[in-house]
């Protein structure tokens, strides 16, 4: 049996791969308090003597977006302790001659500095020295740091001093090492992800120690490119979690496109915090270029762009009398006003309003909505607007599909895409409620809904490799090849058996960005001057390039479940009723059922479609029908 667990904000999802190739869901409610006791819940719930359980963990995401990770000490070469504080000096807000300096996750305090030089090639321009290590023991005995983060000057093109200061304190706790974490070029880049990586580091060591002890079965964790680690991987190496659940539903969501026939897809995932959208195409576009709250993380991540709309998002009016929707979100608790405790207005209280979604269609009928206090929360924000209770939804609901479609636009057209040549896939509890609306205006003809939308990142878990990425500076070298092999040694010895690719990171001489393709002996740039070309409009064979990185990425192949379920025979508006929906500017009735009553001709809208974790908005001017692996297919007639 395999078990994939998803812990978002409001609920964690459940998806269990039973031995017999069964799929089965089901959702509990989050606890921002105690996460592992939620997921120790739902595994005794399912009750296996013996599973593979997939984690996506939110623990390194908040702990960084709250600051609340471990108290860290920072050791760099001595001279470059403001490092951190002193970043690439961009200016986010280009007009703004006073701007407020981003909070660096490590105070100046626990800055220390090394009495060590290497120099741009390798060579050793000072030696790390005993008393100097001795100095760096006392100054971290006084500081009173849980975790240590290392990162001295070009330490990628030689490692030794960092590996002789990672046997001489590995007393101190946690500790890692920019060589192990991101090998690479560009001293600052590689510092913040270091640095990153301490500071939740512990606080994801103590959790997936808390959840092995508890579950007692072989446990891995979710990463942001995509594929497992390990526990004990995702322990060493935090910061590749960040992603951790968005980068689920993306895998899986690309999956259902090519199921349904579209080698390519625009994922759209609506949770109950937040909103993550990805392009993809076979497969989901990386980066190692990420920001994450204003830090850069320089380990490949999926291309995801995070919008902060979500179910919970809360709506209110600003001191400019504006409404606005998030980034605040209600969470698990109180929650959105609907579920009985909370009481202010979210989006899922404005669909409550609108008749989108009724007192017993939540979470199968287990969650029981208070559609009475979600009117008096919306009616109080529209008497701040001038508006009743409906007019005051309406609004909710548009300003959040302004939201998300910006979202889009950002990842899309704003990098030469045009997304009416994809497919929406919406996924997520509230992500079929607002596709179609968001798709007509974005132009996309066809939207597609998964069969497990309200759990599809839990899937998505159940669907991914393992996979482990390695890299190393190569900027200037010419035992380019030598390199390769060494990543590759490294990639056998950890994961025996596993698959390896080969990338490399190159950019035009004098460029200061680079661009990651397929490494092709013979001519490795012909790749690069092609994706220069698709990315950025034009390329230029004759001028000069530069290898920086060359990186080689593991997989291991892992048992899928099928997704190709037969197609539902059952007759069309078997099991149909009719409720009352604002959608189209006015009033109707809609017909409202699961999608296992839409037969095998396509049903018109508008419809609302219910099934255990989500909700499905068909509008007029839209047609329904289920494909054979059980998704909706949307199409605008």
């Amino acid at each position: 049996m395999r078990i994939g667990v998803d812990s978002g904000g409001t609920f964690t999802d459940f998806v269990v791969l039973h031995d017999d190739g069964r799929l089965e869901s089901f959702k509990l409610r989050s606890s921002s308090a105690s996460p592992a006791s939620v997921i120790l819940e739902g595994i005794q719930r399912i009750a296996a003597k013996r599973a593979d359980v997939v984690h996506g963990s939110t623990v390194a995401t908040n702990a960084l977006l709250e600051r609340k990770g471990a108290k860290t000490a920072f050791i760099t070469t001595a001279g470059f302790e403001d490092l951190l504080a002193i970043g690439r000096q961009n200016r986010p807000e280009l007009y703004n001659l006073t701007p407020t300096p981003p909070r660096p996750l490590i105070p100046r305090q626990l800055c220390f500095g090394a009495e060590e030089r290497m120099l741009f090639d390798g060579s050793i321009q000072k030696p790390l020295t005993a008393p100097g290590i001795a100095k760096l023991k006392k100054q971290l005995a006084s500081s009173g740091a849980e975790s240590v983060a290392i990162c001295l000057l070009h330490s990628y093109q030689n490692d030794a001093h960092e590996r002789q200061l990672l046997d001489a304190l590995s007393s101190f706790g946690y500790i890692c090492a920019s060589c192990d974490i991101s090998p690479e070029f560009r001293e600052f880049e590689r510092a913040s992800t270091t640095a990153i990586n301490a500071y939740v580091g512990p606080l994801m060591d103590r959790y997936l120690g808390e959840l092995e002890r508890g579950c007692r079965h072989k446990l891995s964790v979710m990463q942001s490119n995509g594929g497992l680690l390990t526990a004990l991987e995702a322990r060493r190496h935090a910061v590749r979690t960040i992603l951790s659940g968005p980068a689920g539903g993306v895998t899986a969501a690309v999956e259902i496109a090519r199921l349904a026939g579209f080698p390519r897809a625009l994922t759209f995932d609506m949770g109950g915090t937040s909103t993550d959208v990805a392009l993809a195409g076979k497969e989901a576009r990386l980066s190692t270029e990420a920001r994450v709250d204003g830090f850069p993380v320089r380990v490949p991540m999926l291309d995801i762009h995070t919008a902060g709309a979500g179910g919970g998002s809360i709506a209110y009016v600003d001191v400019g009398r504006s409404l606005r929707v998030g980034p605040q979100s209600a969470g698990a608790m109180p929650g959105p006003a609907c579920y009985g405790a909370g009481e202010l207005p979210t989006v899922t209280d404005a669909h409550v309003v609108l008749g989108r979604i009724a007192a017993d269609q939540l979470v199968g009928g287990h969650l029981r909505i208070d559609t009475a206090r979600a009117e008096r929360a919306l009616g109080r924000l529209g008497e701040a607007l001038g508006l009743n209770a409906i007019e005051a939804a309406e609004a909710v609901v548009r300003i959040a599909n302004s939201n998300m479609e910006r979202a889009i636009r950002a990842l899309s057209v704003e990098r030469g895409a045009d997304p009416r040549d994809y497919p929406l896939v919406a996924f997520g509890g509230c992500g079929g409620l607002h596709a179609c609306e968001m798709a007509n205006e974005l132009g996309i003809r066809t939207v597609i809904v998964p069969g497990l939308a309200g759990a599809l990142s839990a899937l998505g878990m159940l669907l991914a490799d393992r996979v482990r990425d390695y890299s190393t500076g190569a900027l200037g070298a010419s035992d380019l090849e030598a390199r390769f092999r060494r990543l590759e040694r490294q990639a056998r010895k950890d994961m025996r058996g596993a698959a390896l690719e080969r990338f490399a990171d190159i950019r035009y001489a004098g460029q200061s960005y680079e661009l990651t393709v397929p490494w092709v002996s013979d001519v490795p740039t012909d790749a690069f001057h092609k994706e220069h070309h698709r990315v950025y409009g034009y390329s230029d064979p004759k001028r000069a390039t530069q290898i920086v990185t060359v990186r080689v990425r593991a997989t291991l192949a892992v048992e899928r479940p099928d997704l190709k379920t037969p197609a539902n025979a059952t007759r069309r508006g078997a099991g149909f009723t009719t409720r009352r929906v604002l959608t189209g500017g006015r009033w109707r009735k809609v017909l409202t059922g699961s999608r296992d009553a839409i037969g095998r001709k396509p049903l018109r809208g508008p419809a609302i479609i219910i099934d255990y974790g989500s909700t499905t908005l068909v509008p007029p001017d839209w047609t329904a029908r289920v494909d054979r692996a059980g998704s909706l297919i949307i199409a605008h007639h």
